[in-house]
């Protein structure tokens, strides 16, 4: 966008979704270690740093969550708990942001995995934390490894095996949904691990909603009909709203996992912007959410 008729456009659409939700968003803005609602059986937990999925809960062995843009010390465009260190942001603010999210979470900094994503379909086996590049999906059996995606408006999906105590975080963009991103990370899961879908646990984190996700009609015909719809913004411009959540969660369906094994936030990127950062809102000046997922030294059954 760089004329002013974008530019009002895209805040004409903003306010239209916004319309209403400011209200709402203070009754489902709990406090601190309280309940939130989702579309899982049972909700997930929600601290001032983080939000941990509650599909994880029965495995103690387990630390995983998603990070909210509060509890940190950046400021501006990247305020306040920016994790990405691929931003305009200061490079000490992005360390001691991260090391307040993995204070909070019980976690080392130096046990983290994480990679450049390049909204690609490489999977990497991580056998040693570190930053790697080229990488848009993780999976190991290794402990204290904690697998980190960034995220700004793509969907981050966690995925455990309890019987071989193996995990995945998979960064899903609309190109990545778009070549089956999921499905390879929970197939590679499968090769190196001997992974059963059909045991293992799934969370599909925040990321834009499909009421926000406006899409050309290229890219929109990539994917299955029941994930795209004409947009009421630009109905004759061959404009769609594209839902990323549903296919990310299909694919994870056709993995073999069972519905009552995965869980979904309630949340949009977008539309939630005390909670979370978003590239597309903020026309690409803004911070980044890490979902991680590792399994601890602790005895695992």
């Amino acid at each position: 966008m760089t004329g002013p008729a974008e530019k009002n456009l895209f805040y004409l659409k903003h306010l239209l979704l916004q319309k209403n939700v400011d209200s709402a968003l203070i009754k489902m803005e709990p406090a601190a270690n309280t309940p939130i609602r989702t579309n899982s059986t049972t909700p997930s937990r929600m601290a001032e740093k983080f939000i941990a999925p509650d599909c994880f809960r029965p495995y103690d062995e387990v630390v995983a969550l998603q990070s909210t843009r509060n509890g940190g010390i950046s400021d501006g465009a990247f305020c306040s708990l920016n994790l990405g260190r691929n931003t305009e942001d200061r490079e000490e603010l992005v360390h001691e942001n991260t090391r307040r999210l993995c204070s909070a979470a019980g976690i080392n900094p130096d046990r983290m995995v994480t990679s450049r994503q390049v909204h690609g379909t490489e999977i990497l086996f991580a056998k040693e934390p570190g930053n790697y590049d080229g990488y848009d999906a993780l999976i190991t059996d290794r402990k204290n490894l904690f697998l980190c995606i960034f995220t700004a408006d793509c969907y981050p999906v966690l995925i455990y095996d309890p019987r071989h105590n193996a995990s995945g975080a998979v960064h899903a963009g609309w190109k990545g949904s778009a070549d089956g991103i999921v499905l390879k990370t929970i197939e590679a899961m499968r090769k190196n691990f001997n992974s059963c879908p059909e045991e293992c646990r799934a969370y599909i984190g925040t990321g834009i909603s499909h009421e926000a996700y406006e899409v050309d009609r290229e890219i929109a015909l990539k994917f299955p009909a029941e994930s795209r719809k004409y947009s009421p913004f630009m109905p004759r411009n061959n404009k769609y709203l594209l839902d990323l959540g549903i296919v990310n969660y299909r694919q994870l369906l056709a993995s073999g996992i069972s519905p009552s094994n995965i869980e979904r936030s309630p949340f949009c990127s977008v539309r939630d912007s005390k909670l979370f950062f978003s590239h597309r809102r903020d026309q690409g000046k803004t911070g980044r959410m890490i979902s991680l997922i590792g399994v601890t030294e602790q005895k695992c059954t």
